[in-house]
């Protein structure tokens, strides 16, 4: 009996249908969808976000380069090089595309770290 079954089972195993396509593609599916969730869609907004950056610098915003030069913007040369001033008499032209991101003015930096002091502050007195 058990070798008729042994003998058979290639047989069986030869007419799965369609159905077994299908549930054999889902877990694949399924791992794709979650990759696109959780990896693609982020890097694609953060991505758009540093474009829009980039194509929104103006003079007199301060910047950080990759290469971590912190400077002011004092002038724009063709359609991808930035002036920037690093200290005063020092100017450097850096590559658009090589501005990491915007650095806070220095008001808006004391402020917001005020602004946190001042909740930490609030929750202690409000724990005792």
């Amino acid at each position: 009996m058990i070798e008729s079954l042994l003998v058979n089972l290639p047989v069986l195993a030869a007419d799965s249908g369609a159905g077994w396509g299908l549930a054999q593609l889902l877990p694949f599916i399924l791992i794709f969808g979650i990759f696109y969730f959780l990896l693609i869609l982020p890097q694609q907004r953060q991505r758009r976000k540093i474009q829009e950056m980039l194509k929104n610098l103006k003079t007199g915003d301060r910047v950080v380069t990759s290469g971590g030069i912190y400077g002011t913007i004092v002038g724009f040369r063709d359609s991808g090089v930035v002036q920037l001033q690093v200290a005063s008499q020092v100017k450097v032209d850096v590559a658009r595309s090589a501005i990491a991101g915007l650095q806070a003015a220095e008001g808006e930096a004391g402020s917001s770290s005020g602004r946190e002091a001042a909740k930490t502050e609030a929750a202690a007195k409000s724990k005792k």
